[in-house]
């Protein structure tokens, strides 16, 4: 991604490499780094104390898109073969990743349960390939739960269950990794940010892989992902900016979800649709005026798009703070504020 011109390293002992509740406490336990968008201050709290730094009449935007087992096991003849699926393309036919000794395009790939697929061409970008299987609708739905497992990164060796990678209000099956900046909140934080008079607003956006292995990323211009923006989403976004309220994004995907919007059509409005949309330190935002998300590897689109919302040297001097802090990194780690 063109926009980055820093890097860091993360040492391995700050890869979160276990859901915290699986360590004696809740999810809502783990650290937040608050940053404020104009002077860059950071303040180091607890991601339970959240309402503490939100107002009445401010709404929280949550991406309710469900995380699918999305890692399958397959043979072509002998040899094993991992696909990773990506994004979902037409009823049988998904973009996914190949892992594997050795795999050949025109042979086909077989998984458990008689389902089989075959490689049909490129997918949105390499080394993504369309796969074509033998099955589709509410039948390879039912497969991919049956047979899948979640997808995992070097960092985690623990086969953990989807549960963990699951938001505790995602609703509709779709995203491939976890929408991770909502991980954090409990129903008893959302019922505190209820009391306080915070909104809670969901839209949807279905999450493609964000790395691809070999120290390669996704392109966010060639890394489409469908999405949909409700009427009812629509109305409570904008009452809030109506009455100079914050619009706070509760990660990444929800900030190219509504940024989208107002690029394609000029206007907030309700729409579904797919977005190639890349958000970066030049890009101005329409919608959106915090983030809630993790912490993000320097090589992932995904800290290009945080350039958005504050410069680049107050977004490094953040980082440094959170690895002198001991914060930790990945879907199962700390989290941040901007506001």
């Amino acid at each position: 991604m063109n926009e980055r011109s820093y890097s860091f390293q993360i040492p391995s002992r700050l890869n979160a490499t276990t859901p915290i509740e699986l360590q004696g406490f809740e999810r809502d336990d783990v650290k937040l780094m608050v940053l404020d968008r104009e002077n860059g201050q950071c303040e180091h709290t607890v991601f339970k104390n959240l309402p503490d730094f939100l107002h009445e009449g401010d709404v929280l935007v949550f991406n309710n898109s469900r995380t699918l087992p999305a890692s399958l096991k397959g043979k072509q003849g002998n040899r094993n073969v991992l696909l990773r699926l990506s994004r979902k393309r037409e009823d049988a036919t998904w973009d996914a990743l190949i892992l594997g000794d050795f795999h050949q395009a025109e042979e086909p790939i077989d998984f458990p349960g008689g389902v089989s697929g075959r490689i049909k061409g490129q997918g949105s970008e390499s080394p993504l390939v369309q796969v074509e299987f033998n099955k589709g609708g509410s039948e390879l739905m039912d497969f991919i739960f049956k047979y899948g497992e979640p997808i995992r990164y070097e960092y985690i060796q623990e086969p953990w269950p989807l549960d963990y990678y699951q938001n505790v209000y995602g609703s509709v099956p779709g995203s491939v990794e976890m929408a991770s900046a909502g991980r954090a909140f409990t129903w008893r934080l959302l019922h505190a940010l209820k009391e306080k008079g915070v909104g809670i607003v969901f839209i949807q956006l279905h999450a493609g892989l964000s790395y691809y292995g070999n120290d390669r990323w996704p392109m966010p211009e060639c890394h489409p992902e469908d999405y949909q923006v409700s009427s009812d989403a629509v109305k409570e976004i904008r009452h809030a900016k109506e009455r100079g309220k914050r619009v706070i994004a509760v990660g990444t995907t929800v900030v190219r979800t509504l940024e989208t919007v107002m690029t394609q059509y000029g206007q907030f409005q309700a729409a579904e649709g797919v977005t190639n949309l890349y958000i970066s330190g030049d890009t101005p935002l329409q919608i959106v005026d915090g983030l809630i998300t993790g912490l993000h590897e320097p090589e992932a689109s995904h800290l290009d798009l945080l350039k958005a919302f504050m410069s680049e040297d107050k977004l490094r001097h953040a980082y440094q703070t959170a690895l002198e802090k001991n914060y930790k990194w990945h879907e199962f780690g700390d989290m941040n504020v901007i506001l």
